[in-house]
């Protein structure tokens, strides 16, 4: 449901919502925006924490407060959207009698409730989809907050197959590029099936010049890793592109993803020297205790989340011999690659470096714009996932930061794209992102 497109409703904003973005109550114009009392006590005990929760949190209670400076939340204030916004407490008593009144969300929805029986049309609005089915039962009309989703299952793959003739196959062999009808988005490959020789050509659209230009792609590994497929060899023509400077790659586990980011960033890094250091980054979400718990310093405590970073470079440096590398632990003494967990890059400008931000799928369309902007001059930045694989209980397949960075960038000169789809890690890796 288009929430923007709602007249003469009420929203009632559940907590997880301002936890996904802390502004939200700006995306409803010219309607009542409602927010319960009980959501201010939640974001509350939400502000102290030190990650993403704790800063939207405090971002929220500093936009309610600045709101609250221009009226009375209680009797509702105007908002520059043309919406009516209010803090209101409801009675207990209009909580269904076997429904416990001590959970917090029941006492959220219980706003809700109460504003329908006062005749007014609710919406209640949550990313919590146990808080939405229970809004359900109880007859108010519940949403998801959809401002920032995308669908998933029509994702931008990045590329699009065609048949060739063999003339055209010739000549863009002999030429490098070609005119073609149908003009793609920028940076968009076209797979071209030539059938007579049974052969397919990568190309790239290029927007400059408006033809399709015969991919860089070649047998040569890159730091001694070697496309295995058509799409791994479209990831590393965007990946050591440096006229490309955002780069993301989308697939299941085994893909390749964060393999081929890494190779790549070596090469750019210790052959090209196009870029001073490769920063490879991945968010913390917690599991239980947050890593502030952990004990040692921070490298001990990144060591066991950042472990399968560690393990793909292991792998690398095993195939890709320099002479003046000999393991990671030479990498990172001569900082020529940097491992760090995300929270500690906000703030940061972080020019000429190759930056890769793994397990981007877990991060809210909020972070991935505070992270994003991070990139200084001369930065390339890619960001993997999987949006099938989500850890953070905010975030699903559709809303979360990867997908709709994809959305938000597709056809623009400097970004590109790749979804892989074949694992090429083990057929046991392959039947399990099937089938479990």
């Amino acid at each position: 449901m288009d929430l923007k497109s709602q007249e003469n409703k009420v929203f009632v904003i559940d907590t997880n919502v301002f936890i996904h973005k802390p502004d939200a109550i700006l995306s409803f114009k010219d309607n009542e925006v409602v927010v319960p009392l009980w959501v201010l006590e939640e974001l509350d005990s939400l502000k102290s924490y030190s990650d993403e929760r704790g800063r939207n949190a405090r971002h929220a209670i500093r936009l309610l407060a600045e709101l609250g400076k221009h009226g009375d939340l209680h009797k509702g204030v105007r908002m520059e959207n043309g919406s009516i916004l209010k803090v209101i407490l409801s009675n207990s008593r209009d909580l269904p009698s076997d429904m416990l009144i001590d959970k917090m969300d029941n006492k959220i929805i219980l706003t809700a409730l109460s504003l329908q029986r006062q005749g007014k049309r609710v919406f209640f609005v949550s990313k919590d989809i146990n808080a939405r089915v229970k809004a359900t039962v109880l007859g108010i009309k519940a949403v998801d907050y959809e401002k920032q989703q995308v669908n998933i299952s029509s994702l931008y793959s990045g590329y699009k197959e065609q048949p060739c003739s063999q003339s055209a196959a010739r000549e863009l062999k002999e030429l490098g590029n070609i005119e073609w009808p149908e003009e793609l988005r920028a940076n968009e490959f076209l797979l071209l099936k030539e059938k007579e020789e049974q052969e397919t050509l990568i190309t790239r659209w290029n927007s400059s010049i408006n033809r399709l230009v015969l991919s860089k792609t070649s047998e040569e590994p890159v730091s001694g890793i070697r496309a295995l497929n058509d799409q791994q060899s479209m990831a590393i023509d965007l990946l050591l592109d440096p006229a490309v400077s955002l780069v993301t790659l989308v697939g299941k586990a085994g893909t390749g993803k964060t393999l081929l980011a890494i190779a790549a960033g070596l090469k750019s890094v210790l052959e090209d020297e196009a870029y001073t250091r490769v920063m490879v980054t991945r968010p913390v979400i917690p599991m239980g205790k947050d890593i502030g718990f952990l004990p040692g310093d921070k490298s001990e405590k990144l060591s066991h989340w950042m472990q399968p970073l560690f393990d793909n470079l292991d792998y690398i440096l095993s195939v890709y011999k320099r002479s003046n590398i000999k393991n990671t632990e030479s990498l990172l003494a001569n900082k020529l690659i940097e491992i760090e967990a995300l929270t500690y890059i906000r703030g940061r400008s972080l020019p000429n470096q190759y930056i890769i931000i793994d397990e981007a799928q877990n991060l809210s369309p909020h972070e991935i714009k505070t992270i994003v902007s991070r990139a200084g001059e001369g930065s390339k930045m890619v960001l993997t996932g999987d949006p099938y694989q989500i850890d953070s209980p905010y975030l699903d397949s559709n809303s979360n930061g990867l997908t709709y960075l994809v959305e938000a960038f597709k056809g623009q000169k400097l970004f590109g794209h790749v979804t892989l789809y074949k694992s090429e890690r083990s057929e046991l890796a392959e039947l399990a992102a099937e089938l479990l």
